[in-house]
């Protein structure tokens, strides 16, 4: 025992097979394939994937024994195919013949594939009348209809309603009236007028017309109500009222 109270034992001396097992280095061991194996299945893994790249698509499916659909994206596009129908639809005077989604708008149609911007996109809940347009003489909310509904018919967006150069009497009224402020609203206003005007020389009444039986006359109150639909958000309502007024006493 030592002075400080504590007793030290020396370590037991190694065998004689330990000490030769510690002088000895390591050997090789038999796990996982050496450096060089590995380098040259990445290289045989990288050319495979280079070669099913250059395949078709359908072809390097099939190459793995896989459905086409198990292409990235390829559930995706075959599903928008399914849904894909071809429409033709005469605008402003010329047909066009589009593949469209069965689920896009009219008014999506006509902005986004036939860029018609004059058509405006507002609330997108035929509640503010932006989108207004004529399909076969009828105004129509374009965002409440989808286009593969319209195929065949005659549609006449704000583009459409002049005649080269020269401006539709209610496109001139509303310049001369001012009836409009920002115009985001202004084109559908202006389709919107042009078929109220219709509406009342075709004898269609209205919420106040008073006399069923008689023809409506163009009045302010039928006006008005007839516009109620489209939405100015800047207030114009008394001059587009005055440019309906004296396009309807043109007609007169």
């Amino acid at each position: 025992m030592h002075d400080d109270g504590y007793e030290y034992f020396a370590p037991p001396e190694p065998t004689t097979d330990e000490a030769g097992q510690r002088d000895e280095p390591p050997g090789p061991t038999p796990i996982g394939p050496t450096r060089r194996a590995f380098l040259a299945q990445t290289v045989a893994g990288g050319l495979s994937l280079a070669a099913l790249e250059a395949l078709a698509p359908e072809a390097a499916l099939a190459h793995l024994g896989l459905p086409p659909e198990a292409a990235p994206g390829g559930g995706e596009a075959m599903a928008a195919a399914e849904h894909t129908a071809r429409v033709t639809l005469s605008v402003n005077g010329s047909a066009h013949t589009l593949d469209l989604d069965t689920r896009v708008t009219l008014l999506d149609a006509l902005r986004e594939r036939l860029q018609l911007t004059g058509t405006k996109k507002g609330c997108d809940h035929g509640q503010c009348g932006a989108c207004t347009v004529l399909v076969n003489g009828t105004r129509i909310n374009s965002c409440l209809t989808l286009a593969v509904m319209h195929d065949g018919d005659t549609i006449t967006t704000i583009e459409g309603l002049a005649t080269g150069d020269e401006l539709h009497p209610m496109q001139a009224a509303f310049i001369k009236h001012d009836g409009y402020q920002c115009g985001y609203c202004t084109p559908g206003q202006i389709c919107s007028a042009v078929a109220v005007l219709d509406e009342i020389k075709a004898g269609i009444p209205s919420h106040v017309t008073d006399d069923l039986t008689a023809r409506p006359q163009p009045t302010n109150m039928e006006l008005r109500e007839r516009m109620s639909g489209n939405i100015c958000r800047c207030g114009a309502y008394a001059n587009i009222a005055e440019a309906m007024a004296e396009v309807a006493g043109r007609r007169a």
